[in-house]
């Protein structure tokens, strides 16, 4: 009889349609596949009923979380070399149904089922991080609950993973030889939304989604606004205040725990919306990016940094990703950035500059995934090793959707713009000013 990896590696390939790419190494010892490739690890017959039961990306991503499966070697290259057979395949890709009408096939299965062992027959419990959920509402209970099951994690969690800079998103980097680092390039990247925005002393800015308070301490600082800072994190909200407190600026600063639909007290000056929109919903954008233009005064500025993904043929057939919805950001939904900019001018909004950072983010995911192995112990201790795990293959797999061109992160800078027309931007608008 053969061994387990071998049984697994023909199967692989017989309903994959092409030879197995990694090493794979099965809970009897046994190895198959090339030899010098860094190994797929499949610790446990649970692991096949969890594919069994559920096929695809949602299975092995609970078989992931749960630790029945694992990496040896180069995490991003395992990623790399299966995203063509399973994540990324071409439409002309025979699907798994196809697939399973050959006779050689379904008898590879019914094999793969008795490898399973008899427990097969009862599913197995999906890892305790995952979100169950069947519709997505983007109500303010919901939208509060989503936000809480990922940013509640703990801020020493964070801490680990971002940085000193405290900063949950794209940096900007001047090199990706590794001389810039992390914390440098999230100073630029909140110094660069300054400059779009042409923050001056005494203006009001609301930062929408302001995280730990990164953005706001960095514009009351630097530039002597007055900030108020939105977010639905308790957590949040409480690390924010105690570094407002710690940096002196409690007469400039003021933190809410409050819903973006709820706020009233406009006009602002300038609007930073900061991988915030991520969350809203493509059914609630409109209303979002309403609510945004009534909170400006004529000529204020919006910069909405947001991440994007590529257009489909049929848009009306896009499905959100099964294993970051469930693991990561549930009810996150991502728009091309052709959509977001009409949005945005649907609202009201003059669009005057759309800028691409998505090589930048590549880079800042690797940084956070190399932070996270660093201190890898320590993270699992204060998050589980369950949501450990969530973030490490989400951070990756992102780090290389980046880098494929099959995610995108945009700044778009958008004015108020005065019934006279009068932008009040530069005639070059890419002249910062710095």
């Amino acid at each position: 009889m053969q061994d387990a990896a071998s049984r697994l590696k023909a199967l692989f390939e017989q309903v994959i349609g092409a030879p197995l790419p990694v090493r794979l190494r099965a809970w009897d010892g046994s190895e198959a596949g090339p030899p010098q490739a860094p190994a797929l690890v499949v610790r446990n017959r649970r692991a096949l009923r969890r594919l069994l039961w559920k096929p695809g990306e949602l299975g092995l991503a609970r078989a992931w979380v749960a630790g029945d499966l694992g990496v040896e070697g180069d995490l991003y290259a395992v990623l790399d070399l299966m995203a063509g057979h399973v994540w990324e395949r071409d439409d002309d890709s025979r699907s798994i149904a196809d697939a399973l009408r050959d006779p050689q096939a379904r008898a590879a299965v019914r094999g793969l089922l008795k490898l399973a062992g008899p427990a097969v027959l009862v599913p197995p419990e999906p890892p305790r991080e995952e979100v169950r959920r069947t519709r997505h509402l983007h109500t303010r209970r919901t939208d509060k609950r989503a936000v809480s099951h990922h940013y509640d994690v703990g801020n020493d969690f964070y801490e680990i993973v971002l940085g000193p800079s405290m900063v949950y998103s794209c940096a900007t980097w001047e090199t990706d030889d590794g001389t810039t680092t992390l914390e440098a390039a999230q100073r630029d990247k909140l110094d660069l939304i300054c400059r779009k925005l042409a923050l001056a002393p005494g203006q009001r800015l609301l930062d929408v989604g302001c995280g730990w308070g990164s953005m706001a301490v960095h514009a009351a600082r630097e530039y002597g606004v007055h900030v108020v800072g939105v977010t639905l994190s308790q957590e949040q909200a409480a690390y924010a205040r105690k570094r407002v407190a710690e940096e002196g600026l409690t007469d400039r600063i003021e933190i809410r725990v409050q819903d973006y639909r709820d706020i009233t007290d406009g006009p602002y000056d300038a609007i930073s919306s900061i991988g915030m929109a991520e969350h809203v919903g493509a059914d609630k954008y409109l209303e979002y990016a309403q609510n945004l233009y009534a909170l400006l005064r004529p000529g204020g500025r919006l910069l909405n940094h947001q991440i994007s993904r590529r257009p489909q043929p049929d848009e009306s057939a896009y499905s959100i990703d099964g294993f970051i919805d469930a693991y990561v950001f549930p009810d996150g939904e991502l728009a091309p950035i052709g959509t977001t900019v009409t949005q945005l001018e649907r609202a009201g909004f003059e669009v005057r500059d759309v800028e691409s950072l998505r090589e930048h983010y590549n880079l800042t995911l690797r940084a956070w995934v190399t932070n996270l192995e660093a201190q890898w112990s320590r993270a699992v201790a204060l998050a589980g090793p369950g949501r450990a795990r969530v973030w490490r293959l989400y951070m990756a797999a992102c780090a290389l959707g980046f880098e494929r061109n099959r995610l995108g992160v945009n700044q778009v800078l958008a004015v108020r713009t005065p019934e006279g027309g009068a932008s009040g931007l530069p005639l070059r608008t890419r002249t910062w000013g710095a």
